[in-house]
């Protein structure tokens, strides 16, 4: 027995990953799980030591029938039925040592021991079943969001791109956030977005949005008018699953447009946290909408005209959406991870760029949580790459200091909108 407890407790849960990042637990997360696992082997240990050495009238019994219970939904069943036989034993084998295993007292016990076992192993069932019941919806969710969310290219329409979706922990459900590139003959467009709500409901939602963009991409001559195609599917989608509500209610989401040689990007903002531009010196914009506008789905409660708002996009400066599972990020204190303060002054360059940057914003946040995110995090990073001739700089007509254009220099702490 203590070859199948010692593996069963040196054994570690995989942990799903995405994205090249698993949702790992902190640190103090796992020694409290490893002291919970070790707990019903000390209770027999404990249970022995205490029997022998204190009086007859005195028993162990309650720290025998708790190692089984306690076994239960942390071990296999074969662990369990053997921590369950081993408390038997052990109350066997001490009231044989003191002569009384025909006493009413011992067979009582010996019974009580026997009976909370069987039930552990009972429980140990129940609650296997259920965990593989869970794991296999979450698979089956995870299949669909990939589906929907395919890796983009590196290189789409003369521009770098990468992009990442990093799970939340382990025990968390799936999450609606979203992302789509694709080149269209009015420049690359993206949309950034996070759906309302978690699981199935909100990776088919995941599914819906995506799929009005890409059609509208290609077919819409402004970004304006692909917000509002996006509007009217949600609206549609809403209405044939009997109303918004069961739809998710709503997406937050961010539209940009690329035009081709233009050196400038187009922004739609529904609800959502605002992108940041990274010059290839170090200075940084945060891209914060100039009229606030209500999120996707929500255009019962009132309309207006979407408005895209247009800033320089240099070579060399980088592009960074993302959903709120990076700005609300909160480390043990409760403060929140923000990107802009975090990012400014430093520099990515290179086509591997986009890639380097959201590798730091991961590990980062994997830091600043100790490794226990409670949301998903979508992504997505866009350089306009370096022509011949380009210093790098991207100083254009700029001079330094945060001007009335946003822009803050390199090591300048910023205040990005959280």
């Amino acid at each position: 027995m203590g070859l199948v407890l010692a593996a069963e407790f040196g054994r570690r849960r995989p942990v799903g990953q995405r994205g090249g990042s698993g949702g790992g637990k902190s640190p103090d997360v796992r020694h409290e799980r490893a002291l919970v696992r070790a707990l019903p082997l000390l209770l027999i240990v404990v249970g022995v030591v205490y029997d022998i050495s204190t009086p007859p009238a005195f028993t162990a019994a309650p720290l025998f029938t708790a190692a089984p219970l306690i076994a239960a939904p942390f071990y296999s069943l074969i662990t369990t039925a053997l921590i369950g036989a081993g408390s038997c034993a052990a109350v066997l084998a001490l009231h044989f040592k003191s002569s009384t295993t025909a006493d009413v007292e011992a067979i009582t016990e010996l019974i009580t021991v026997a009976t909370v076992a069987v039930l552990a192993v009972v429980i140990n069932r129940v609650v296997r079943r259920s965990d593989e019941q869970l794991a296999s919806a979450r698979t089956i969710a995870e299949a669909a969001q990939r589906a929907v969310l395919p890796q983009p290219d590196h290189r789409i329409g003369g521009l770098d791109v990468a992009a990442r979706y990093e799970a939340a922990e382990a025990d968390a459900f799936i999450g609606g956030d979203l992302y789509a590139v694709q080149d269209t003959p009015y420049g690359v467009r993206v949309i950034v977005g996070d759906v309302r709500g978690k699981g199935i409901g909100a990776v088919a939602a995941v599914a819906v949005v995506i799929g009005a963009f890409r059609e509208a991409a290609e077919q819409e001559a402004t970004l304006e008018a692909v917000a509002q195609r996006l509007e009217r599917a949600l609206a549609r989608e809403g209405t044939r699953r009997d109303g918004l509500d069961a739809f998710e209610g709503f997406t937050t989401a961010v539209l940009a447009e690329i035009p081709h040689g233009d050196g400038l990007v187009r922004l739609v903002n529904r609800g959502h946290p605002g992108p940041l531009l990274l010059r290839g010196d170090g200075r940084l914009c945060v891209l914060s909408a100039t009229e606030p506008a209500l999120p996707l789905g929500m255009g019962d409660l009132g309309a207006w005209p979407d408005r895209a708002d247009e800033t320089e996009f240099p070579p060399g400066a980088m592009l960074l959406l993302y959903t709120d599972g990076l700005s609300e990020a909160r480390d043990v204190r409760g403060e929140f991870y923000n990107p802009a303060a975090r990012l400014g002054g430093r520099i990515f360059p290179g086509p591997n760029g986009p890639d380097a940057l959201l590798a730091t914003l991961t590990e980062e946040v994997r830091r600043h949580t100790g490794g226990g995110t409670t949301d998903d995090m979508a992504l997505l990073a866009v350089r306009r790459p370096l022509m011949a001739g380009d210093t790098g700089g991207d100083t254009g007509g700029d001079t330094g200091g945060a001007g009335a254009d946003g822009w803050t220099d390199a090591g300048s702490d910023v205040t990005g909108r959280d």
